[in-house]
């Protein structure tokens, strides 16, 4: 018996049917109903976060924070916060003993710390272009500062005349000319480019501009803060590319100026003699014995926080330029340690925005910066473990001082300000 035909296009409604109720994710199991408007709806976007799109704009005016960004942001606040702790913690017992208020210094320097990091996220903001313009007016504002010194405004502290003071207001001008001498000299080499390699376009005007600053400062009696600025015209010539006899004579050149300067003064003479051993004047070796004891004293963990007995009025400037020893005895080896490593990764995180950049302006800038801050670190603390003699350069971003911490943190405002964006990478032509 024949069957009896399908209708025409019953086979082919049926099949649509069976293919709507089949749901490929979960196999046989028939599909939710569709909605009644037809054809789904789109999903809502994910609302945003709050300031997100202020964030997002604001980035996209001065660049977006790259990851070295974040880490010399995290280092630099860290050692500020140690430092204004260890402060409030090395001033006390001398204030005390002078009847004054112990947190007097404290506050103060809190204060200086905020300014200067309000500072430090301000001139992060600001492009490349700006430091170029800025370069030469900067430059002529330090040595202005510097030739005031010399004047009736100038303030000799322990023998060095290198404080200036309005009204109540007194700061160090040398601390000022450091960073503006390295955008100067980054905007004068990056502009001759390999004409650095001659010479004479080195002399003129780099060498001499920074001769006029050195020239300034060692007038002034601060062998200190002209070393760690001789260290820092190296160091911009070197990243500048200038020929390697070109180094050697700078630093034969720096080298005979500090022997002059050290045999022309009795008192660096006394404290190289002492840092030699000889002991016979009253006092002479009081900061290295103990600054040596508050060490050796801390064992591996300290003896706690305030704890420290060397601070009363044992170590001169305990909140000062030997304030590593202060650290070394109440947070003992391991506190140390922590410290050393936060100039690390500092470093570090500086120079790969250095290797990052392709342009010769930003590299030779952060690197006289770089040089700077762990230059001068790492001759603080050879002092006090006695390594070097006494020079009188304070540890960065942590011993006591308003216009070193305010122009340090400034100066990370100009390295954070060339690490906001990555340099775009040449490609290689297909």
């Amino acid at each position: 018996m024949a069957r009896t035909p399908t209708q025409p296009g019953k086979a082919a409604t049926s099949a649509a049917r069976a293919k709507k109720s089949v749901d490929p994710a979960k196999g046989d199991q028939a599909a939710p109903a569709a909605s009644k408007a037809g054809a789904p709806t789109a999903a809502k976007p994910g609302r945003q976060r709050p300031f997100q799109r202020y964030r997002q704009r604001f980035n996209s005016r001065v660049g977006r924070p790259t990851v070295s960004y974040y880490w010399i942001i995290g280092t630099t606040v860290a050692l500020t916060l140690i430092g204004r702790m260890t402060v409030l913690s090395a001033s006390t017992a001398e204030t005390i003993s002078q009847g004054k208020d112990p947190y007097d210094l404290f506050i103060k320097e809190s204060g200086f710390a905020a300014l200067g990091l309000l500072l430090m996220f301000v001139l992060s903001c600001m492009p490349a272009t700006f430091w170029k313009k800025a370069a030469p007016f900067l430059f002529l504002l330090a040595v202005v500062l510097l030739v005031l010194i010399f004047t009736p405004l100038g303030v000799n502290v322990n023998g060095n005349l290198n404080w200036l003071a309005f009204g109540p207001l007194q700061f160090q001008p040398s601390e000022a000319a450091k960073l503006a001498l390295a955008v100067w000299m980054g905007a004068v080499l990056a502009a001759k480019g390999r004409l650095v390699r001659e010479f004479w376009h080195v002399i003129v005007p780099v060498g001499v501009g920074a001769a006029i600053i050195l020239g300034l400062i060692l007038l002034g009696h601060d062998l200190g803060t002209a070393v760690i600025i001789g260290m820092m015209v190296l160091a911009g010539l070197m990243f500048a590319g200038v020929r390697w006899w070109t180094l050697a004579l700078a630093v034969a050149a720096g080298g005979a100026v500090a022997i002059i300067s050290n045999l022309t003064s009795e008192n660096r003479t006394g404290r190289f003699a002492s840092w030699l051993g000889d002991c016979s004047q009253p006092g002479a070796c009081d900061q290295y014995l103990n600054g040596a004891y508050a060490l050796a004293s801390g064992g591996w963990f300290g003896v706690g926080l305030g704890q420290s007995r060397q601070k009363w009025n044992w170590i001169p400037e305990a909140h000062n330029d030997f304030i590593f020893a202060i650290i070394g005895e109440e947070f003992g080896l391991m506190g140390t340690i922590i410290i050393v490593g936060l100039y690390a990764v500092l470093a570090f995180s500086i120079f790969r925005v250095i290797n990052t950049r392709n342009d010769t302006f930003s590299r030779i800038v952060c690197g006289m910066i770089l040089t700077w801050i762990i230059g001068q670190a790492a001759v603080n603390i050879a002092v006090v473990v006695g390594l070097l003699p006494v020079i009188g350069v304070p540890l960065p971003l942590i011993s006591y001082g308003g216009t070193a911490l305010i122009m340090v943190l400034a100066a990370v405002g100009v390295v954070l300000s060339f690490s906001r964006t990555e340099p775009e990478r040449t490609t290689k032509p297909r």
